[in-house]
């Protein structure tokens, strides 16, 4: 089985055991941990679950939304085949609108204004290009590899207001060791059954290529957990993946376009022809409802 898959199903297992029952802004509560640490050598692993299908090339389109094309534009990621984001869009006259489950009754709303629309506000790629924050880390990293101040953050305070959804994962340290690339990921907020296995595969991808680009190799990725919880409506599902572990199978490899030598040259269209996994193998998909 892969790592991943075993470290995994034991932050499960601790939080059905262990969480605390918490009530949050989403209406649908949790059993939460704090804080929960995990640690992937890159360089000896490619970290995905196998126990359940994780669709990564959604998952690497959307973190190349972020940091390769800098945007909040929703529109954008429909176009590519990515849907994660549809409940976050504001709508054309400047409300973002939260409705109950019927689809037709509003929960809650809140005006961003006419220039929002379609985009999830000042956050995420808004963030990284209003302060060209990945610009700057690749400078630092092919310039100046001993620096220890290598911090892309995608909160800021001065935006928040005006972001639909405040950065889960907020902050990423970056660190050169004997020509090795190292990250350290710290997310506020962790939905572990849906959201955690997609943000661990976009961060690996990430690090593999700011690696290539920049001449290192992968090394270590620690992530650093505030607030790891499962949702009550998620239990089953959760059961259901662990309950898979016995079966896990290998992880797969991941392949990068090798002439690729400029991160803002790697495919970001819906085909994502530069970056693939091979041999991938899972249990399928496992279907949760977001809480919104």
């Amino acid at each position: 089985m892969s790592k991943f898959d075993f470290e995994y199903a034991k932050l499960c297992n601790y939080i059905l055991n262990e969480g605390v029952y918490c009530r949050n802004r989403t209406g649908i509560n949790t059993y939460a941990v704090t804080p929960y640490v995990m640690q992937f050598d890159l360089e000896e692993e490619f970290p995905i679950l196998t126990i359940k299908k994780v669709a990564y090339k959604s998952a690497i389109k959307e973190m190349l939304w972020f940091y390769q094309m800098q945007s909040n534009d929703v529109r954008e990621l429909r176009e590519r085949g990515v849907k994660v984001w549809n409940e976050w869009e504001v709508d054309e006259d400047g409300w973002y609108r939260i409705y109950e489950k019927d689809g037709t009754t509003i929960k809650s709303q809140k005006h961003f204004g006419e220039e929002y629309a379609h985009t999830i506000g000042t956050a995420y790629g808004w963030i990284v290009n209003n302060y060209g924050l990945i610009d700057k880390l690749i400078d630092k990293l092919k310039n100046n590899p001993d620096d220890r101040r290598m911090v892309m953050s995608l909160w800021q305070d001065a935006h928040l207001d005006t972001a639909v959804l405040p950065s889960c994962v907020w902050s990423t340290t970056w660190r050169v060791l004997d020509g090795k690339l190292n990250v350290v990921v710290n997310q506020r907020s962790c939905d572990v059954f849906l959201g955690f296995p997609f943000n661990v595969t976009q961060y690996a991808v990430l690090l593999h290529m700011l690696a290539q680009v920049t001449g290192y190799k992968p090394g270590k990725m620690t992530w650093v957990i505030s607030d790891a919880h499962i949702y009550e409506n998620h239990i089953e599902q959760v059961k259901k993946a662990i309950g898979n572990l016995d079966k896990a199978y290998p992880a797969p490899k991941l392949c990068l376009n090798p002439e690729i030598k400029d991160f803002y040259d790697f495919d970001n269209s819906k085909e994502l022809k530069d970056i693939w996994l091979e041999n991938y193998q899972n249990h399928g998909s496992i279907t949760a409802e977001v809480a919104i």
